[in-house]
């Protein structure tokens, strides 16, 4: 959508015929997916009553997608919470002050923790902290605090198999690689729709003009994917994989690569190790090996390797499809393998590294300290932790395993995990049974109607934004920053702020000033700033550099802080015509930093100083594929893949009705010819069984997935009780997470299997119906029992030992 494209008056009705001097426009970064496009939005007696792209940002240059138009109507949703909610004696939540809330968090974590085991509590943060500055700056020192080895993300939902494999290849597992789409010549996607994306682990605005330009240039599109997604429509290729058999495909790309004398790394050679290595792992993988497993025929295969080292650049991407699969991180591994021995890894139109504006400084090329997995175990199952995490799948388990280091106590921070990991009525029954939960969410949904304090942090229009998180994943380097469009009230404190009282909880001090938390950050970093020899502020007073800081409060502080230590600062004087904030500020709608640069070797952090080809960890799970190319060749039986969609954005976003209706719905997706062999009828209903339980959902009969593939949208099951929800819950769906056990996960990242898993399809006869009361929201969960209702207000704590809720 492009910028003509505006919202109708959003979030409520305003002053009918306000005067001129209420209306105003007003610069805002959309929070709401990883494009990060820039947004005009019209204020309306301090309401948000439009938006639509901002022509002039640098960066998505008048983009906007649904979402994006939605944000007026998003900000003033009826049903976010605006104050906190505590859990009385009788197990309801009430509202109260933020001096009471805090202080019965200060209690509650405070008793658990005085028993001296951190481990007993823990963190989970989910997908929207990356979209927020609160998010980005205050967990490292909540974790720094807490001492806790129970860390969960939605990383192992999604994305960590990425993070492993560039740890392990570049010593960094923050050091991704983004396609350098604007300057490619063949851009060959797996796993991915960033048509409907938008872009993951790489940020990219208009990502659909962005695919039209390349081909318009004469490049060329091939996407591999189950199902024939909006992206796929555009390709000029489009490879129907069996799921979750991406690495098989990739593996015998590579042996194509060295069979046919096809390498060449070029001038990335110099700061490679482990080709020999990898050719020889990669010897048992002849596409004529695999063609069974992920039924793509040799030819296709062999054509479409030479098409990717023939072509003058081209750049891998996979994503979410291809992380979320038994063979995650080898698939995540190989994506730079491809990149690296056609000689598209860090360089124009390949893959290529972005510096963030607020990234520590280059600094001389040297051997780092490496990457590391494994380093402890969860307590129960014995998972190994992946970049200080452990896996969500797991987090049940460590809450309901009695024992000593039992996790009692559960922080979480935008997270809604009981949808989004595997078996979520686990996970409830596990909720049910800790001693504490404090949640920071605005949403009383799935999770956090379990927690004993709920804290919701202020609207987005009034909570300004930087993005620290996207800005390291951008096709072009640029740095933007808006503050608040509307200026909260005395009784709205932002997420940062409630973050840093979360954290002086931590210490028994709640009543402390939030700023102390900025301060003492700022402090500590300059400290360290004066003492390196190869900072431009290196032997300068601290406290001086200190006082030189701008910013209307502790976070803008912070911010300048970092902007002036940055790659593109001033330095505190020592580089003029430098980044600041004060220089951000002067440019509203951004600064234009460049066209992505090579990097290498300036971000390896590995032990040998050079891009580890063939990582040890990684070479012994080439066995385990190995071992499934047998098992694989089998045909029975359906698997099942989720899918995006524009309108949403994980389970976030449900109770939008802008964002409802139209294709965006929970359909069981199916191809003809599997439906009829089942006695599938479009609009019927269907029960889907798993490993962890079964759902029935209504019936979509499409080509657009292939044969021995269903698909259902994750994100949904908003029937729970005791949520504040009403959107969501008037046309819930089903949780697809739910039909699996949690015990599927790809060993090196702990990353649960949410694609390609065998499923069983049934149609839904007068035999085996469901009720039509049940049906009546669109789709069903079947559990075993059903809960009883309970009010908006009042949360049910279901004890461990009951049963399914």
């Amino acid at each position: 959508m492009s910028a003509t494209g505006t919202t109708s008056p959003s979030g409520g009705n305003a002053e009918a015929d306000p005067s001129p001097a209420d209306v105003t426009t007003a610069l805002r970064i959309c929070p709401l997916c990883e494009a990060t496009c820039g947004l005009s939005v019209t204020v309306t007696g301090g309401r948000i009553t439009g938006a639509r792209g901002d022509r002039e940002d640098v960066f998505s240059q008048g983009f906007v997608c649904p979402k994006g138009a939605s944000f007026g109507e998003l900000d003033a949703d009826p049903d976010r919470l605006t104050r906190p909610l505590v859990r009385d004696a009788n197990g309801t939540l009430a509202e109260a002050s933020w001096d009471e809330a805090f202080a019965a968090v200060a209690a509650g974590l405070g008793t658990v923790l005085a028993d001296g085991d951190r481990d007993s509590v823990a963190v989970y943060l989910g997908n929207p902290n990356v979209h927020t500055m609160a998010g980005a700056l205050y967990p490292p020192q909540l974790l720094g605090a807490l001492r806790t080895r129970n860390f969960y993300t939605a990383s192992t939902l999604d994305q960590m198999p990425k993070h492993v494999s560039c740890g392990l290849l570049y010593g960094d597992p923050q050091a991704i690689p983004v396609p350098d789409v604007d300057r490619t010549d063949h851009l060959l996607i797996l796993g991915a729709n960033p048509v409907d994306s938008n872009g993951s682990l790489a940020t990219v605005p208009d990502f659909p003009g962005r695919l039209k330009k390349l081909r318009r240039r004469g490049g060329r599109l091939t996407v591999v994917d189950p199902r024939r997604t909006r992206t796929a429509k555009l390709a000029d290729r489009h490879v129907a994989i069996r799921p979750g058999s991406d690495a098989f495909l990739l593996m015998a790309m590579v042996h194509v690569l060295f069979d046919e004398g096809l390498t060449d790394p070029g001038p990335l050679g110099e700061h490679l190790s482990g080709v020999d290595e990898v050719r020889a792992l990669a010897a048992d993988f002849a596409p004529e090996a695999v063609e069974d497993a992920c039924d793509v025929t040799a030819e296709e295969i062999r054509s479409l390797t030479r098409e990717v080292a023939g072509a003058p650049s081209a750049a891998v991407y996979g994503r979410v499809g291809s992380s979320t699969v038994e063979f995650g991180t080898l698939t995540n591994w190989l994506v730079d393998v491809v990149n690296a021995l056609t000689g598209n890894l860090d360089r124009a139109g390949g893959v290529m590294f972005p510096l963030s504006a607020t990234a520590r400084a280059p600094r001389t090329p040297a051997p780092g300290k490496g990457f590391a997995l494994g380093r402890w175990r969860s307590r129960v199952s014995g998972h190994p932790e992946a970049k200080s995490e452990l896996p969500a799948a797991a987090l049940a388990e460590e809450i309901s395993t009695p024992g000593e280091g039992r996790v009692r106590a559960l922080i979480t921070v935008a997270g809604n995990p009981v949808l989004s990991a595997p078996d979520g009525e686990k996970l409830e029954r596990a909720l049910g049974g800790l001693d504490f939960m404090v949640s920071l969410d605005p949403y009383l949904n799935e999770t956090t109607r379990h927690a004993h304090v709920v804290l919701p942090p202020a609207r987005p229009s009034r909570t300004a934004h930087f993005d620290f998180a996207f800005n390291a994943l951008p096709v072009r380097n640029q740095v933007r920053y808006t503050r608040a469009v509307v200026e909260p009230g005395g009784d709205e404190p932002t997420e940062s702020e409630i973050m840093a009282r979360l954290m002086l909880c931590l210490g028994g001090r709640p009543d402390a000033a939030p700023e102390t938390v900025d301060a003492a950050v700022v402090d500590r970093t300059l400290g360290k700033a004066v003492a390196d020899p190869g900072s431009p502020v290196h032997g300068r007073d601290p406290a001086l550099l200190a006082a030189e800081l701008t910013g209307r409060d502790s976070v803008e502080r912070r911010l300048d802080m970092m902007l002036r230590l940055g790659p593109y600062g001033e330095g505190f004087g020592a580089r003029p015509d430098g980044l600041s904030l004060a220089k951000l500020l002067a440019h509203p709608h951004g600064i234009d930093l460049g066209p992505l640069r090579p990097r290498l070797p300036e971000v390896l952090r590995t032990r040998s100083g050079r891009v580890e080809l063939c990582p040890e960890p990684l070479a012994l799970d080439v066995g385990r594929l190995r071992g499934a190319l047998e098992r694989r060749a089998s045909r029975d039986g359906l698997v099942l893949v989720g899918r995006r969609h524009l309108r949403s954005n994980n389970s976030w976003m449900h109770n939008v009705t802008s964002l409802r209706g139209g294709t965006n719905r929970c359909t069981l997706q199916v191809n003809p010819g599997d439906a009829a062999r089942l006695g599938l009828e479009a609009g019927a209903y269907a029960r889907v069984q798993g490993a962890g339980g079964e759902v029935t959902a209504p019936v979509e009969v499409t080509d657009a997935v292939r044969t021995g593939v269903v698909s259902l949208p994750h994100g949904w099951g908003h029937d729970r009780p005791g949520t504040r929800m009403r959107v969501a819950a008037a046309e819930p769906g089903v949780n697809v997470n739910q039909l699996l056990d949690g015990s599927l996960l790809d060993p090196l990242s702990g990353t649960a299997v949410l694609n390609g898993f065998p499923v069983q399809v049934t149609a839904v006869t007068a035999g085996n119906a469901v009720t039509a009361a049940a049906v009546a929201g669109g789709a069903v969960t079947a559990p075993a029992t059903a809960p009883a209702p309970a009010t908006a207000d009042r949360v049910p704590r279901t004890p461990p030992e009951a049963g399914r809720t």
